[in-house]
């Protein structure tokens, strides 16, 4: 099976062109690619397949092999394959993910794209929607115990779940003993990916995140975007966000009066190979 390994801001996965290749059982392949040592070495698998609704399918997996619904960072990369790759030729495209069609403008520079805009559709507020166990319209500065600790959370969903904790310095954090306690809390039906962010100023923030399924990765689209609009609903920033993450800086913009989230970023291939499965 051919494959490319690409990578957004370091949130790293291995794509597969269905278009050519045929992919039996994604979550066990997911497993075995993702692992750094016996493995290729990824955050999970992205399958990019034909569509009946948009010009393109992703399908993604977890690195334990659970699907996920949308990645930020992958979306972005599956843009970049399929116009470097020759599947398109158009910069403005539309891929179908499980959490609906996302919008794709990309920008070519001597013939390999090198940004992709997203628009990321509306943000998701409502508990139910998120989900998250909790009472009113929103999750907005809430409290919740975790290992003994109050923190004060903000839940999104950007097509996945997050809740956003707010720290004065995010580079000490003990992500790998917190991130899990947050992730199967009781009060998250489908568990959920945390965001630590310290304000840096009024258009800028810097984060961690653990993401279900995965652990700690560079980077999280979604993630991003999630924290840009907590923050601007908590006060903190305003207008277009520089969102600091450990692989590399992207950008958020919140059209409140379209209520739509738009990120831009780089994508970038890492290596082509050739697997037995």
């Amino acid at each position: 099976m051919k494959f490319t390994k690409m990578q957004g801001i370091g949130n790293d996965y291995v794509y597969v062109n269905c278009f050519e290749e045929k992919v039996e059982n994604p979550g066990k392949l997911a497993v075995r690619v993702s692992d750094r040592h016996f493995g290729i070495g990824s955050d999970g698998l992205i399958l990019i397949k034909p569509s009946e609704r948009a010009d393109f399918c992703m399908e993604m997996y977890n690195a334990d092999g659970s699907e996920g619904a949308m990645c930020g960072n992958g979306v972005r990369c599956v843009g970049k394959y399929v116009y470097d790759y020759g599947l398109t030729e158009q910069t403005s495209i539309q891929v179908e993910t499980k959490s609906g069609i996302k919008y794709l403008d990309l920008t070519v520079e001597e013939g390999k794209v090198s940004q992709v805009r997203v628009n990321m559709g509306a943000p998701e507020l409502s508990p139910s929607g998120i989900p998250v166990l909790a009472d009113g319209d929103k999750v907005l500065d809430a409290p919740i115990m975790v290992d003994g600790r109050e923190y004060r959370m903000t839940c999104v969903s950007m097509g996945n779940p997050h809740a956003v904790v707010y720290l004065n310095d995010v580079k000490n954090l003990e992500i790998e003993k917190i991130g899990p306690m947050f992730e199967m809390h009781p009060c998250f039906p489908d568990r959920v990916n945390t965001e630590s962010v310290r304000v840096v100023d009024g258009h800028t923030l810097e984060m961690r995140v653990w993401e279900r399924g995965s652990g700690e990765t560079l980077a999280c689209g979604t993630g991003a975007c999630a924290v840009a609009v907590a923050s601007i609903l908590n006060g903190h920033v305003s207008g277009e966000v520089t969102v600091k993450l450990l692989g590399g800086d992207l950008k958020i913009l919140w059209d409140e009066q379209e209520n739509i989230v738009y990120m831009t970023g780089p994508a970038a291939v890492v290596f082509d190979g050739e697997i037995q499965v």
